[in-house]
């Protein structure tokens, strides 16, 4: 968007993610623009390893986080959820957005699951192979474990700082959790993420759950006790939705993001056949991923008209 582009030429990332009066304006810029239903937290999910002590970046090319974690006694030196009061800037920019806000729009906290977070902690910037954070989880489980632990209750502590704060709900995000085979996803990252949602669900929060290319996963996500189940462009959404369905859930998404760069009638068409696949699931129309800078907005817009005149057709 040309405003939150006219933010970022003054600011670098990171002073807008700390700056909460910032923070508070590029997450009502997209109601204001395109008149959403739900404003999302404008943050990143980076900033629990930065209160945990380590440096992050964000140089040309992603971010860059130092030094890496790779032995117990790293894990032991990282800060423990008891200090998650560093966060608090995030719970101010929470409350100064929700005043803004007002009660017609929703507001959506998120955070990074511990599977995520630990990947960039230990690889120290994204990867294609994940050959660090894979080998420590099969080299040196203990560690792995004592990692993922600390990070659930990071994660516990800064969901529930975003409720209390304001957000209508908070949203977990898995982003590699797919690159794992469905016995690791089980046996390694399930535990901590089925805990963060029961901790939210018992405070009485709403959890929205994605795991990015979950399809070989979808079983497992649907037994998280989360509200919602975000899923990807790769997903089915029928066979999706109906499982969740059935299981009380609703789900989210999941239009890929390139699509908006067709034309609007066929925008119009997706957001039709996605809505019939739902088959009455609960359902939060969205994208399957995160929007591409080079995205056209007249596609956002047809995309956002097209969900909100669903209302008018339901019976």
């Amino acid at each position: 968007m040309p405003e939150y582009r006219a933010v970022r030429e003054k600011h670098s990332f990171l002073e807008m993610v700390h700056t909460p009066e910032l923070a508070a304006e590029v997450t009502l810029q997209p109601v204001q623009r395109l008149g959403v239903d739900a404003a999302i937290l404008f943050s990143d999910i980076l900033t629990i390893p930065e209160a945990m002590g380590m440096r992050v970046a964000f140089p040309e090319g992603g971010p860059q986080l130092s030094p890496v974690v790779q032995t117990a006694a790293d894990v032991a030196a990282l800060a423990p959820a008891e200090e998650a009061h560093r966060l608090d800037y995030v719970a101010q920019a929470v409350r100064l957005t929700r005043q803004k806000l007002g009660e017609d729009h929703a507001l959506i906290g998120f955070s990074g699951a511990p599977f995520t977070l630990a990947c960039y902690m230990v690889e120290g910037k994204g990867t294609k192979s994940y050959d660090g954070i894979k080998g420590m989880m099969y080299m040196q489980p203990a560690v792995f474990q004592q990692l993922m632990d600390k990070l659930a209750d990071w994660v516990i502590a800064y969901l529930g700082s975003q409720l209390d704060a304001g957000a209508d709900a908070v949203q977990l995000f898995d982003s590699w959790a797919g690159e794992l085979r469905v016995e690791d996803y089980r046996d390694h990252v399930l535990p901590s993420t089925v805990r963060i949602a029961e901790a939210i669900a018992a405070r009485g929060g709403d959890l929205l759950l994605f795991a990015r290319n979950p399809g070989h996963l979808l079983d497992l996500t649907l037994s998280v006790p989360a509200r919602v189940i975000g899923l990807d462009q790769r997903c089915d959404l029928r066979d999706a939705a109906q499982k969740a369905k059935a299981l009380g859930r609703g789900v989210q998404g999941n239009l890929d993001p390139i699509e908006l760069f067709a034309p609007p009638a066929v925008i119009r068409q997706r957001v039709k056949d996605m809505a019939a696949a739902t088959q009455g699931c609960a359902w939060i129309a969205n994208l399957g991923h995160g929007i591409v800078p080079a995205t056209p907005m007249a596609g956002v817009q047809a995309f956002v008209a097209a969900v909100q005149a669903l209302a008018h057709e339901a019976p």
